[in-house]
């Protein structure tokens, strides 16, 4: 056997090495979500997670460190996913003013699917705590900030209050989705925050640039 066949044939071990650990994560990764969607993040269990994902808790362990390393990546998968959906919707829209509404009216309608509000609204503040969610959310907020410098134009704030509104904005809409959640009529709910965006945001168009030093 050639040096060169071997090095092929290890090659080949290590991808499919590879290959099968990155099915074992997947198989994890969906069978936690719909078990966290469910029956919340307490009471799913990792021997009926790793049951549902037909794997072995050893298997589990090899790839997670605990439950809460799971949920984690559950929640990491969740944020890139909503940031796809806001980022598509987004790119609808030629006015950037417009495209800044409809993304956040998208960050609002998502975070009404239930078991998107499950896992990202009621259990990750107690799950993971406000530092590793602020950590993770930081690519939806540095689109939300782009968003919101296209939105504004060119010196019409300093880039300290455009971080400082971009800010306002993030929370506004987090605790918009977090009320819409916990609402009796939350369609109703839902369009009343989105009026009082429009209405933000109109003002904010009428703001002048800022002064020149």
């Amino acid at each position: 056997m050639t040096r060169q066949t071997v090095t092929a044939e290890r090659q080949t071990a290590r991808r499919s090495q590879q290959e099968r650990s990155s099915a074992t994560t997947g198989q994890l990764l969906t069978a936690a979500r719909r078990l966290f969607a469910s029956d919340g993040y307490a009471a799913a269990s990792l021997d009926a997670i790793c049951s549902d994902a037909k794997v072995t808790k050893g298997a589990f362990y090899h790839h997670f460190k605990n439950k809460e390393q799971l949920f984690r990546a559950v929640y990491e998968r969740e944020q890139q996913d909503l940031s796809a959906a806001i980022a598509e919707r987004y790119s609808h829209y030629s006015d950037p003013k417009e495209a800044l509404f409809q993304g956040i009216r998208e960050f609002l309608v998502s975070s009404m699917e239930p078991s998107t509000q499950r896992i990202t609204l009621i259990d990750a503040p107690g799950a993971l705590g406000w530092e590793a969610m602020h950590e993770i959310r930081t690519g939806c907020r540095r689109m939300l900030f782009y968003g919101v410098s296209r939105a504004l134009g060119n010196g019409r704030l300093s880039r300290h209050e455009t971080e400082s509104l971009t800010s306002m904005i993030y929370g506004a809409q987090c605790e918009a989705a977090m009320a819409v959640a916990h609402a009796d009529d939350p369609d109703a709910l839902l369009e009343a925050a989105l009026s009082q965006f429009r209405y933000l945001f109109d003002a904010i168009a009428r703001t002048p640039p800022a002064a020149q030093p």
